[in-house]
């Protein structure tokens, strides 16, 4: 069975909440799928609040950047936002997770929020600047992995492919005068390569700041 830790009981919530939902991680029912008690679980988790904050950890210790490795400060930030688009895109019930804790009793979300807030103060924004952009980049971040292009996790390829026939359909069925450009580009409207969508999603938001910051910087 192996030792009980907190890593494999937050993999166990996971993997629960992933499949049935936030509402299906009780400590009895991991207790039960884990072969213990729940005073086990107690030892490491006092309740399930505190077992949220640890799959909160847990999420986002994966994508965590090392702090002062020397990369310019736009492609360190990059870095960060399509860690935690490809972390909600792993987990179903990572946002919901997200949504469940106070950001400020995750340590690793501490870890991420305080180097971002470094990154945008050294491309030359202001503190309360430095403050929204990092809002906007988890705001930014949430909206594309929960975008309904990625439902796939939720249905069989074969659901897939008849969801999208059905949506494609509909788009080449509308009155081409009308909406030339609609019904010309049905195809990719509705089913764009998930790696390009991720991608040109963050560089759209990320070139944003990087205009904003290069028209601040000194010239000459």
């Amino acid at each position: 069975m192996g030792k009980l830790t907190a890593d494999r009981i937050v993999e166990r919530a996971l993997e629960i909440g992933d499949a049935e939902g936030l509402d299906a991680v009780t400590i009895r029912r991991l207790a039960t799928d884990l072969g213990v008690t729940p005073m086990a679980l107690y030892w490491h988790f006092k309740n399930k609040e505190q077992l949220l904050i640890g799959m909160a950890d847990h999420l986002i210790a994966g994508f965590a950047v090392e702090p002062g490795d020397g990369r310019p400060w736009p492609e360190r930030l990059r870095e960060v936002v399509l860690g935690l688009v490809r972390t909600l895109r792993a987990h179903p019930c990572a946002k919901s997770v997200l949504e469940e804790v106070g950001q400020t009793e995750v340590p690793n979300f501490l870890a991420v929020w305080d180097e971002t807030l470094g990154l945008a103060r050294a491309a030359g924004f202001s503190a309360a600047e430095s403050c929204l952009i990092t809002k906007y980049l988890l705001q930014s971040a949430i909206a594309i992995a929960d975008a309904p292009l990625h439902f796939r996790s939720r249905h069989s390829p074969e659901e897939v492919e008849e969801i999208v026939r059905v949506k494609r359909l509909a788009l080449q069925s509308l009155p081409a005068d009308r909406y030339p450009n609609l019904v010309a580009m049905a195809g990719p409207m509705v089913q764009s390569p998930p790696e390009l969508y991720d991608s040109f999603g963050v560089d759209l938001v990320l070139a944003g700041i990087e205009a904003l910051a290069a028209a601040r910087a000194p010239k000459g």
